[in-house]
């Protein structure tokens, strides 16, 4: 048998996260990881006690035709990103690496080429996170920088979720 790599093994972790998730579009699931250990995870759906887009039958932003990476204040749903920094400390996050996977709920597969949107992106720079893994695949990924988006400001306007 061959090891899998710790990527990977978070990579896995985020997308049995992303199977919790409520949203009737895109199932995200995040991971926060510090020195090995697992912070905090989070995965997309509404607010406490509200209901869930997966409950109501419907996507609100599908019904409008909005299209990907608009009008977010329609969304019902607290994105992966946001619901993984609200469950940890800060402290924990400083240094810390978030792994993400998406599975599109259309087709049931991995999602490719998938990015945080602006909003997730202002999170994760002010959590202290240092670097986010998506997952392309079962095996490959991409690794962004925090740093890299601080330092470039159109990299938070491009088109997320």
């Amino acid at each position: 048998m061959t090891r899998i790599s710790k990527e990977n093994y978070y990579l896995d972790i985020a997308q049995t996260v992303a199977t919790r998730s409520t949203c009737l579009r895109r199932a995200y699931g995040a991971v926060i990881v510090k020195n090995d250990i697992i912070v905090s995870t989070g995965y997309c759906g509404a607010p406490r006690r509200r209901q869930n887009c997966s409950d109501m039958g419907f996507c609100l932003r599908q019904k409008l035709e909005i299209p990907r990476g608009e009008r977010y204040e329609m969304c019902r749903s607290v994105h992966s990103e946001a619901n993984a920094i609200i469950a940890a400390s800060r402290e924990l996050m400083l240094g810390a690496t978030m792994y993400q996977s998406c599975i599109d709920m259309e087709t049931g597969e991995l999602a490719q080429d998938i990015d945080s949107c602006q909003m997730c992106k202002k999170l994760i720079i002010n959590s202290g996170i240092d670097y986010v893994v998506y997952r392309n695949s079962p095996v490959d990924f991409r690794t962004a920088v925090v740093a890299d988006w601080i330092d470039d400001d159109d990299s938070l306007g491009k088109i997320g979720y």
